[in-house]
């Protein structure tokens, strides 16, 4: 029987002050291709997204999303022997993350500067909320804040109203930069023996994202509208509802598709040749008109029956689902894409979804989500603490275990 190959990052090590989405998203990525991430967090409770609902086993669903994989030690980062007992983590790891308040890590000294000074071989990275320099530098950020300085909250929801959007997106987009900046920066130190520095804002990443708006609005002289649950800029492109009330998105991306669903669905050939509806920029112009056809049509049409005429056109189009009816996704199940994760306090493990990019050989290691100094014990004894001085670390206050 073969021996699978060692993760991607075996033998990499990731120590991580970190809170709420952004930062812990990028560990995981981390923790996933195999990276041991030690994630140190406050006594009193760690990290504060903990306590963001009690909806999985009387944990909070963001966190055991975001902290799977990882070991906890909880240390008083304000206390002399607690900042000591983190260099002594940072002598032997290759990546520190933190998403720290304003100002909070410069105070503690962990400035990517003063850390690559102590620490040469080691990669920081910062994640902040508007950038670590520039005017807003020192304002605290949160997802929804990004959303609405990046004009995405303007551009999302209903002509009548702007939306948030129902994910944290600025935080995972933020989480995700940090992730490639890592790797980057690892790859960078692999291959030269320099350890770049990686900074990413939340503004900033989600700026990035809002490129197509950006470009439309600055060179078409009006942003984009917000339409709904339809595309601002494509038209056929949102839901129509079914004869049985389910809604039903099809996207029309060309002149052909546009054919095909004149031809096969609307069963109105005609429609190809009308001028209001020619060319991409006609039809979004034309929008109401276009709609009201192809809302006329599916209306008298049952949703399977909807849906394979749709695909015998060619056109993508997809119920649009509940959140329920997602977790029972037949290609999710199909594909084997769910794992099953053990999670504090209970016996019952929870789903959790593989990371979606496949490496061939490579299976994810999925581990448990930890109690919050679930391993300080254990962590303080690998630093070569001695029973006793942990005994008195814990007294004092300067560490904090779980049990």
């Amino acid at each position: 029987m073969s021996t699978p190959p060692p993760l991607p990052l075996a033998g990499v090590t990731v120590v991580s002050v970190e809170q709420a989405v952004a930062a812990p998203y990028a560990t995981r990525q981390l923790a996933d291709l195999g990276a041991r991430v030690v994630k140190v967090e406050r006594p009193g409770g760690g990290d504060f997204a903990r306590r963001y609902d009690t909806t999985v086993h009387g944990q909070a669903s963001y966190f055991v999303w975001l902290n799977r994989s990882k070991e906890s030690i909880c240390l008083d980062l304000k206390s002399p022997e607690g900042r000591q007992i983190l260099e002594e983590l940072l002598a032997g790891a290759d990546v520190f993350v933190q998403n720290l308040a304003p100002g909070a890590a410069d105070r503690l000294g962990l400035d990517p500067e003063g850390l690559q000074a102590r620490h040469p071989s080691l990669v920081p990275c910062r994640i902040t909320g508007w950038g670590a320099s520039g005017p807003w530098s020192d304002r605290k950020a949160y997802d929804l804040l990004a959303q609405c300085q990046t004009g995405l909250l303007s551009i999302t929801g209903t002509p009548e109203e702007a939306v948030r959007s129902g994910i944290s997106v600025a935080d995972i987009a933020a989480g995700m930069y940090a992730c490639s900046g890592v790797l980057t920066a690892l790859y960078t130190r692999a291959t030269t023996g320099r350890a770049p520095t990686v900074d990413v804002s939340l503004f900033e990443a989600l700026a990035e994202w809002m490129g197509q708006p950006a470009l439309y609005t600055e060179y078409g002289g009006t942003p984009p509208p917000r339409v709904g649950a339809r595309h601002a800029t494509i038209a056929p492109y949102g839901p129509f509802t079914t004869a049985e009330g389910k809604d039903v998105l099809l996207s029309v991306q060309n002149e052909r598709e546009w054919a095909a669903l004149c031809t096969v669905v609307l069963g109105t050939p005609r429609l190809t040749v009308d001028p209001r509806f020619a060319t991409g920029p006609d039809r979004v112009a034309h929008r109401e008109e276009l709609e009201e056809l192809v809302a006329g049509r599916l209306a008298g049409l049952g949703t399977e029956e909807a849906l394979e005429l749709l695909e015998e056109a060619g056109i993508a189009a997809a119920g649009v689902n509940s959140v329920p009816e997602f977790l029972d996704h037949p290609v999710l199940a199909e594909r084997g894409r769910w794992r099953q994760i053990e999670v504090p306090g209970t016996a019952s493990p929870v789903r959790a979804l593989l990371p979606p990019a496949d490496l061939g050989g490579v299976e994810a290691p999925m581990g448990p989500v930890p109690a919050a100094g679930e391993h300080t014990r254990r962590i303080l004894a690998s630093l070569g603490h001695s029973p006793q001085q942990i005994a008195r670390l814990l007294a004092a206050g300067v560490a904090e275990a779980d049990g």
